[in-house]
């Protein structure tokens, strides 16, 4: 039992140094190659079971026969451990090199496409993750090339709906400045008409730049539908009977919402204006609200003929409005826009879908907790 403890202590120690010497030749070459490294693991194997063996022989003053036996035995599995981490290390970091120029093209605009062939299972992990990771990538440069389409869209429309009433602001005024207005109330009439108009557009970019830079703030509060939707009808009505529009309220359920008054009241009214100015004269516009198993579901349907299948996911996009038969005289495709931005900012969800001589704006809210 002593002789084995021995021989234990022995070959403890030369393994002991030749593993320290080779955790410190690791440290020297760690920004090496891989290969490096697993060369230098099996090396330490070898000379480390050699360094046991012979301090254990030194000790035990083994044959010169036997030794050189152990020594030989010891030097063909040092060749075969070398020659094996040599293949194993240029196979991986191969592996590593076609996973490298994979993930090159995620930084040129490309998809990532998973290099053909074997892998160790963390390069097949990283491989996925960065498959994972194109598809986001992908998905996000689609979704800013749709955002930069709608703002060259939106700068556009803006362009458009600002140069013409300014111009015409501009014509009126100076035909009141040279006295040759003929009407001069009635041009006053109409600039302040222009003006108001001009307000709201500011109005509508400011509350859309609100909503873009996240600083809505929201001050929600428990309110009824019944009283809600009554309370917007009853602002649409004028609106509806200058262009004989019928305003219809069905289904109106008594639910309660916990949600901001005033940003909703302005949601109802876009969306109100929206519907009465594309239905056609005695036309009906109708608005609903109940429960559904997502929440609680606010409607208002038009007679606007329907919207072409392919506009259907463009309709809440900023600066959209759509064919020219469907662009009333006035607004710059915000309205939607804000109305899908407020929603969301209370946790809800916005969706249109086409009904028969017409289209159906709906708006999901959750419902109030108690």
């Amino acid at each position: 039992m002593h002789d084995i403890l021995l021989i234990a202590f022995y070959a403890f120690l030369g393994a002991t140094a030749a593993g320290l010497l080779g955790a410190a030749v690791l440290v020297l070459i760690r920004r090496r190659s891989l290969t490096a490294s697993l060369s230098v693991v099996a090396v330490v194997a070898v000379t480390a079971m050699l360094a046991g063996t012979l301090a254990v022989a030194w000790a035990m003053f083994l044959s010169p026969h036997d030794l050189t036996v152990v020594t030989t035995v010891v030097a063909m599995a040092a060749v075969v451990s070398l020659a094996t981490a040599l293949l194993l290390g240029r196979w991986v970091v191969a592996r590593s090199r076609d996973l490298a120029r994979a993930a090159r093209a995620l930084g040129d605009d490309g998809a990532f496409a998973a290099p053909d062939g074997p892998a160790t299972a963390e390069l097949a992990a990283l491989s996925r993750e960065l498959a994972a990771t194109s598809a986001k990538l992908a998905d996000s440069r689609e979704r800013e090339r749709a955002l930069e389409s709608s703002r060259r869209e939106l700068v556009a429309w803006i362009s458009h709906d600002l140069r013409t009433p300014l111009a015409g602001l501009r014509a009126m005024a100076e035909a009141l400045e040279d006295g040759v207005a003929a009407d001069p109330d009635r041009y006053l009439r109409q600039i302040r008409t222009e003006v108001e108009r001009l307000n709201g557009m500011v109005g509508d970019l400011f509350e859309l730049s609100r909503i873009h830079a996240g600083s809505l703030a929201l001050a929600p509060a428990r309110i009824s539908l019944y009283d809600l939707v009554g309370d917007a009808l009853a602002g649409a009505d004028p609106l509806a009977r200058e262009l004989g529009v019928k305003l219809v309220g069905a289904r109106i359920a008594q639910v309660p919402v916990e949600v901001d008054g005033k940003e909703m009241s302005r949601v109802l009214g876009n969306l109100l204006v929206n519907a009465i100015r594309r239905t056609p004269a005695d036309g009906t516009v109708a608005v609903a609200a109940e429960r559904s198993a997502d929440g609680v579901v606010l409607s208002v349907s038009d007679g606007c003929g329907g919207i072409p299948e392919e506009d259907l996911p463009r309709v809440f996009d900023t600066g959209w409005r759509g064919s020219h038969a469907r662009t009333p005289p006035a607004g710059a495709g915000l309205g939607l826009a804000i109305v899908r931005g407020i929603v969301e900012a209370h946790q809800g969800h916005t969706a249109v879908r086409n009904i028969p001589g017409g289209c159906r704006f709906e708006v999901t809210l959750p419902t109030a907790p108690g």
